[in-house]
């Protein structure tokens, strides 16, 4: 089974206005899918994918709800696992991560630079706390934005002092535990319960690097992730498998760990 773990789509009457604004922000990088929910499945079943995981942020308090609403909708899906998100500006944001989970999604993806807060901020810590006592998973985009390239909101130092306040529950620390700052998720995160993902790491992670994170945090604790529609998934797989990984790294990498992760079978 290949499971995208970093994957995003958007409502039909915004997706194009969204990819659009997001590739201009980021330098006109390309977008491999049209922002739609139907057009990420389509690039899937041409890339072998059996299952992504949405990652849908919310950008302001507003959003906050239409955003999870979206998340819902699409979680229904077979092959899409889509989470939710809170804003930390939202007065509701507790009460909002109970309606995640009693709606059935398995967590909750932070932004940092997106949503305008640092992620060792004080005001965060009530919503990593009832994340954690609902058991949900919370990805966080990690390291440089391209789009936003400072300050650097959450850099992979900071994982050290906020996972306590998540009791255990899951936490993946997006694009290798910090974008650009690969080093430093290798210094900082050696030996630390926590994920990683993938994302984007194709064409930009310099192989050396990706091994080295790899060896020094486990295979068990790493998560194939594209950022479809930035970076294409079948390249981030032949990425994988450019390391020289065992057998079980690759499949543990490309889907086992994920599908443990999710609770799929």
């Amino acid at each position: 089974m290949i499971v995208d773990f970093h994957a995003h789509c958007f409502p039909e009457r915004i997706a194009k206005k969204v990819i659009i604004n997001l590739s201009q922000q980021s330098g006109n990088i390309e977008a491999f899918h049209s922002g739609t929910v139907d057009s990420l499945r389509a690039q899937m079943r041409q890339m072998g994918v059996d299952i992504s995981v949405v990652l849908n942020i919310s950008t302001n308090p507003r959003q906050q709800t239409s955003v999870n609403n979206f998340a819902i909708e699409t979680n229904s899906l077979p092959d899409i696992v889509s989470l939710g998100s809170v804003h930390p500006d939202s007065p509701d944001a507790l009460g909002e991560l109970e309606r995640i989970k009693e709606a059935g999604l398995k967590g909750i993806k932070l932004h940092p630079d997106y949503q305008g807060f640092f992620a060792d901020d004080k005001k965060m810590f009530p919503i990593y706390e009832k994340a954690g006592e609902l058991g949900l998973i919370t990805v966080f985009h990690a390291g440089v934005d391209i789009g936003i390239p400072e300050p650097v909101h959450c850099p992979p130092g900071v994982f050290k002092k906020i996972l306590p306040y998540f009791g255990g529950a899951p936490v993946v620390a997006a694009h290798m535990g910090g974008y650009i700052m690969w080093k430093e998720a290798i210094r900082e995160l050696e030996g630390v319960d926590i994920y990683l993902d993938t994302a984007y790491c194709f064409g930009n992670l310099p192989m050396i690097w990706a091994s080295r994170i790899i060896e020094s945090h486990g295979a068990e604790k790493i998560l194939l992730g594209s950022d479809m529609p930035w970076s294409r998934t079948d390249n981030e797989i032949l990425f994988i498998k450019s390391l020289g990984l065992s057998q079980d790294e690759e499949k543990m990498i490309l889907g086992g760990n994920a599908a443990r992760l999710l609770g799929i079978n």
